[in-house]
Formats: structure tokens, C-alpha cells, sequence
């Protein structure tokens, strides 16, 4: 019966990535976090001021638009969750 050839085994160097070291271990700046959730909360602060003064804060010209306001500031919020290491 014939044998099997064995498998080659592959390279146990560590391929080098396209970020520099230092790049990659560099911490997040302290204000950060803060201000990401800050955004979050304040979006949906926001849209429940909307709500709950029926339509009359946090800016009453622009109506409904207070809807997209508020997510929108709570958008910048999530994708800056996207940068937190």
C-alpha cells in the first residue's frame, strides 16, 4: 500500500502586519470613552426631550428634523466605538 506523503509545514515567523508596532499598542487618549458615551446619551436625550415636550424642544422650528438630530449625534457616538481599543 503506498504511503502518504507528509504535509509541509508551514513558516513559524510571524508575518508582519501593515500597522507598526507602535500603532497598534498606542492607548486611547482619555477623553475618549467619555465623550463617545456622552454622544450616545445625548442623542437619546435628545429624541426623549422631543417626546415627551411633544414636539416643542429641544428646537421647535425645525419639527421632526429633532429626530434626525438626535440620531445623528448618537451615530457619532457608535462609530467612534469602532476606534476604541
Amino acid at each position: 500500500m503506498p504511503e502518504s506523503k507528509p504535509r509541509r509545514k508551514k513558516n513559524s515567523q510571524p508575518q508582519e502586519s501593515h500597522q507598526s508596532a507602535h500603532a497598534i499598542d498606542k492607548p486611547m487618549p482619555g477623553w475618549y470613552k467619555p465623550v463617545m458615551f456622552g454622544l450616545m446619551l445625548l442623542g437619546l436625550v435628545w429624541i426623549i426631550v422631543y417626546y415627551v415636550s411633544q414636539t416643542l424642544y429641544p428646537i421647535p422650528n425645525i419639527g421632526g428634523w429633532n429626530i434626525v438630530v438626535g440620531f445623528g449625534i448618537a451615530m457619532v457616538g457608535f462609530f467612534m466605538t469602532t476606534g476604541w481599543k
